[in-house]
């Protein structure tokens, strides 16, 4: 499969730890820290298009992030 890039968003989580958002999967994956979530992030996305590429399922194409800024 060729490589692919994919948004990743990182959240705090109120009670510790971090969330690490995919959108273009639509999934969501955490850790203890910044460093653990980036790890479960990159491994949510390897098994996710493992997972849609065994089922014969379309491969989600990432559509692009942007920053807002706003007063």
């Amino acid at each position: 499969m060729a490589a692919r890039s994919y948004t990743v968003i990182y959240q705090r989580a109120e009670k510790g730890g971090y969330y690490a958002h995919i959108p273009a999967l639509e999934v969501t994956t955490e850790g203890e820290t910044l460093k653990e979530a980036k790890a479960m992030a990159r491994d949510v996305i390897e098994s996710t298009l493992a997972c849609l590429k065994e089922l014969k399922l379309p491969i989600p194409k990432e559509a692009g992030c942007e920053t807002i800024e706003v007063a």
